[in-house]
């Protein structure tokens, strides 16, 4: 009978890929740090979250030869000490909370920092990608912008009910009354107009409703205190939208140092997809000719994806997608790709994981709107929609234009749409490529009943 072999003598030796490793227990008063056992007496210690306890921390990390550090995103805790760490030169690894609880072989009596500094030190941990530079200053500055178009919007609303309240139902018959015709009637209302027939003359020339109609709806009873409320709402409304306005020039300010910093050569910005009218809330200045003087491409040529949209896009990835080796990375890391599940060598699962990325809700957008359009891949998205319905046809075409934003921004693709009939036409070659080898398998030859439009006939 053979002797039983111990645990401990059976549990193979991993590698040490980061040996000058530390970790940081992120919280909101209080950082834990820890680093190897071996290069201090005291590998665990607790520093404050003030400017000079971080000062500290990071000197610390120095005196114990520390070169790469990693920390939980811990709501926006991690900001100034992440931010401190990577000025100072040290390697900073941010990761998400999931990834190590998923490790197994915990130990009770160790600390989430010391098990942190652990698993890092093996290389268990994927660093989180987060843009440098300018880039994470222009996706500062247009996330700031979409929180105060959000403020902004709920004074719109305040505005509504002020008008409610006062029997005016301007917001009834003006499809929005921050537009051309509703802004200058309720600034003359609360400059002490009253008569319905003048403020109706102040209509736009392209709103659908009629001078009759607005005159109607602007007969109310204007009492003090509502018109108080209402003053007040499109004041607070007036300071989000200048504090927006504030942002645009300071992203217009960011794409110039950026494209200056780049130095790409595109020559001609080519024609636009299509004509588009001015769009409420839209950038100050030309978001089009600013993305291709920074990309030397034009991105809106792929459908689905506008100017704005295009251009929160590379403030949420960057103009330099070499973190990801191709497109099939980063389809995955946005979570549009199938996350196969085999066991055995039989799929258990092929669902796309969840995610709260940014860019891949974007990317979902881009999809649904090309759906309605009668391009390639809108064929492809009301296809696959009919065969498996909305919200997967939504991820497939997202990846499908993830794929094409990471080829034109990496590699310089030029898009060029080959139509809505094109795709058709491939997919009804394929469909009967597919019933020939099925037929010739079963002994038949398949013969057309006539000319096949568009696919030719060997």
């Amino acid at each position: 009978m053979g002797r039983k072999k111990s645990k401990n003598n059976d549990r193979c030796t991993m590698s040490v890929v980061h040996p000058n490793a530390a970790a940081i227990d992120v919280g909101a008063t209080m950082h834990m740090a820890a680093v190897n056992a071996d290069r201090t007496p005291e590998p665990v210690r607790s520093f404050g979250t003030f400017t000079t306890d971080l000062h500290r921390l990071v000197d610390w990390f120095a005196e114990c030869g520390v070169d790469t550090v990693v920390m939980e995103s811990t709501s926006v805790y991690w900001i100034p000490i992440f931010e401190l760490l990577d000025a100072r030169g040290f390697a900073v690894f941010l990761v998400n909370a999931r990834d190590a609880k998923h490790v197994p072989g915990r130990k009770t009596n160790v600390s989430d920092a010391q098990w942190l500094q652990r698993l890092h030190s093996f290389g268990l941990l994927r660093a989180s990608f987060r843009p440098k530079g300018q880039i994470a200053e222009l996706r500062a500055y247009l996330r700031q912008r979409e929180r105060l178009l959000e403020y902004g919007a709920s004074h719109i609303q305040h505005m509504q009910k002020a008008l409610t309240e006062m029997n005016v139902q301007l917001h009834h018959v003006v499809t929005d009354i921050t537009g051309s015709t509703g802004l200058p009637i309720i600034r003359a209302i609360l400059a002490g107009e009253r008569d319905p027939a003048v403020l109706a003359r102040m209509r736009d020339r392209r709103c659908h409703a009629t001078v009759e109609t607005i005159e109607k709806a602007l007969a109310g009873n204007y009492r003090i205190e509502h018109l108080f409320i209402l003053e007040q709402a499109l004041a607070l409304y007036d300071t989000y939208q200048q504090k927006a306005f504030a942002c645009d020039a300071r992203i217009e300010a960011v794409l110039k140092e950026l494209s200056v910093r780049r130095g790409r050569e595109g020559g001609q910005l080519p024609a636009a997809r299509q004509n588009r009218s001015h769009q409420q809330n839209s950038l100050l200045f030309d978001v089009r000719a600013a993305l291709f003087k920074l990309l030397g491409k034009d991105l809106t040529q792929i459908n689905g994806l506008g100017p704005f949209l295009a251009l929160k896009l590379i403030a949420e990835c960057g103009d330099d997608l070499s973190t990801w080796p191709s497109a099939k990375h980063f389809t995955s890391w946005l979570c549009l790709a199938p996350s196969n599940k085999i066991s055995g060598g039989k799929v258990l699962s092929a669902r796309t994981r969840r995610s709260g990325s940014r860019a891949a809700a974007l990317l979902r957008l881009a999809a649904a709107t090309v759906g309605r359009t009668d391009t390639a891949l809108g064929a492809f998205y009301r296809r696959l929609s009919a065969r498996i319905g909305k919200a997967k046809a939504v991820t497939a075409t997202a990846r499908k234009i993830a794929v094409l934003f990471y080829n034109a921004v990496q590699h310089g693709m030029n898009y060029v749409d080959p139509g809505a009939s094109s795709h058709e036409t491939r997919y009804r070659a394929r469909v009967i490529d597919n019933l020939r080898r099925r037929a010739k398998a079963f002994g038949f030859v398949l013969q057309p009943a006539g000319p096949i439009p568009g696919i030719a006939v060997s």
